[in-house]
């Protein structure tokens, strides 16, 4: 197998991270590896926030918890709170990946070409990571999505598109088996 088929079967969602920081030039590896994404038209209809500020980490996962906290349906509050490791599993750094709201469906297809770049490139530098879309639950307030879309540095018109959670494993996980029923194979 190929190192790339390789790290695409190695890489799993990550749900508990240790507290060791991810190196800068490990962040921007994988920003830059989910810039180089393919999008409808080469639009690049998204913007890559990449944070590894414990504060601005911990304030969209208040937000986001908050909001759950607030829901109705209080089965997905309780789940959360049942893990003990908050929204974000304790992962030090977050990818926050906007797209243009004008682009509609289409900016969203992009956004997840850039985020499985991203979780691919962490993977093959030893990083583990989590695609979390409830992440984007801070944003469900318009106050508090205009403060989180300044710090973010989210370009004008563009929204919440899907965020990552990297960091270290506290544990190896375990990669899904594959289903081999789920492909269907036409000639």
């Amino acid at each position: 197998m190929n190192e790339t088929l390789a790290v695409i079967n190695k890489r799993y969602s990550c749900r508990a991270y240790t507290d060791q920081t991810v190196p800068d030039e490990s962040l921007r590896a994988a920003a830059e590896a989910g810039a180089a994404a393919p999008s409808a038209n080469n639009s690049q209809r998204w913007s890559i926030a990449v944070v590894s500020d414990k504060k601005l980490v911990d304030e969209l996962e208040a937000e986001g918890l908050r909001t759950i906290a607030a829901m109705p349906d209080k089965t997905l509050h309780e789940r959360i709170q049942s893990r003990g490791v908050g929204l974000f599993y304790n992962a030090p750094a977050i990818v926050v990946v906007s797209t243009d709201q004008a682009g509609g469906d289409g900016a969203l297809l992009d956004c997840g070409i850039v985020v499985e770049n991203i979780t691919i490139a962490a993977a093959s530098l030893g990083i583990a990571s989590c695609i979390c879309g409830l992440a984007g639950l801070a944003f469900s307030d318009d106050q508090k999505a205009a403060y989180f879309k300044e710090k973010l540095k989210f370009p004008d018109g563009y929204r919440f598109g899907m965020a990552i959670l990297l960091g270290y494993e506290k544990a190896p996980g375990t990669p899904h088996a594959i289903d081999p029923s789920k492909i269907a194979y036409i000639r």
